[in-house]
């Protein structure tokens, strides 16, 4: 009986963990393919893979009640390819994107709406440096009938008991971004404002701003064998620093498996498939013992979709995916 008591509470510790986490940290969004939505955390990176359309469901901890599921869609235009440039990748200037993400977790829906534009220079014959900035819109909707006993006794929480109540943040995002056919850095900040200008009522402290580092490596081994590495840190005000690490190998250029891990966090298996103008990704991951989050199946589905297909005068050698 004490052993199984002493799970219950182990349970709820986490539960509570995980809630206060949520609820004050503005449940950051976790991607384990984040090298499939580069975009989306730097505007500047819009557009590097040419014209697309993108989405990918998250869904985390799955069957239990309040558990976070993320929703996501966006589309890429890149002007060079709707003008009929050769090569889009290095001589095309201008990129423009829409992204829009639903967050679900506890009390709180939260819906994303981000514009993001990109302007790409020519440095070399096969450097770009990429400039990007975007708009940011956030709406978060607070549902006072799904509070945790934690959250009602918060003084600010608990005075929407029984009620709903919304609040709206507009900011802006920057980013700039070094890129090659087989390499890239970059750097993004998201919120550079602070989420200072509100509207609604405000039952969140500030939203302040968040800073990431991607970078990636990929190289052929063989006409048939690719090799593909992606590196994601992020740093944000009162909450402790992100660093994730994908690796995974390309086979034929029609399917890749390989994995990933998140300091302190999880590891995640994952594989898809490649077509001439389709990708569709899958990840399975697992928390580890020491990130104090809940054990469960964490699932997350990808898709991209080319708008233009490849031309025959393409780089035959270029790896097709990140």
């Amino acid at each position: 009986m004490n052993h199984t008591m002493g799970k219950i509470k182990l349970v709820l510790l986490a539960v509570l963990i995980l809630t206060v986490q949520e609820s004050y940290s503005q449940s950051r969004k976790y991607i384990s393919q984040f090298s499939h939505f580069q975009s989306y955390f730097n505007p500047g990176l819009t557009g590097y893979e040419g014209s697309t359309v993108r989405g990918f469901v998250r869904n985390q901890w799955a069957g239990m009640e309040g558990a976070p599921k993320t929703y996501f869609f966006s589309t890429e235009l890149d002007f060079g390819q709707l003008s009929g440039v050769e090569d889009p990748e290095l001589m095309g200037k201008n990129a423009v994107s829409v992204n829009l993400l639903h967050d679900t977790y506890g009390a709180f829906r939260e819906t994303e709406l981000m514009l993001g534009y990109a302007s790409r220079v020519r440095i070399t014959e096969k450097h770009n440096l990429r400039l990007g900035a975007g708009i940011n819109y956030q709406q978060i909707r607070l549902d006072g009938n799904a509070l945790t006993a934690e959250e009602q006794n918060d003084p600010t929480l608990g005075r929407y008991l029984g009620q709903f109540t919304d609040m709206q943040v507009l900011d802006f995002n920057l980013g700039l971004a070094l890129t090659h056919q087989n390499y890239y850095v970059s750097y993004g900040m998201h919120r550079v404002n602070g989420g200072r200008i509100t509207s609604g009522d405000s039952f969140m402290d500030g939203y302040p701003s968040s800073k990431m580092i991607q970078a990636g490596f990929r190289e052929r081994l063989s006409p048939n064998l690719s090799l593909i590495t992606n590196a994601f840190y992020r740093t944000q005000k009162n909450l402790p620093d992100q660093l994730d690490i994908n690796m995974k190998v390309l086979l034929m250029d029609r399917l890749w498996v390989g994995g990933g891990h998140r300091v302190d966090y999880a590891t995640n298996l994952q594989f898809g498939v490649l077509t001439d103008r389709l990708r569709l990704g899958y990840v399975f991951e697992f928390p580890v013992a020491r990130s104090y989050q809940l054990p469960g199946r964490i699932h997350e589905f990808t898709a991209i979709f080319q708008l233009f297909a490849k031309d025959e005068r393409d780089n035959r050698d270029l790896i097709p995916i990140w």
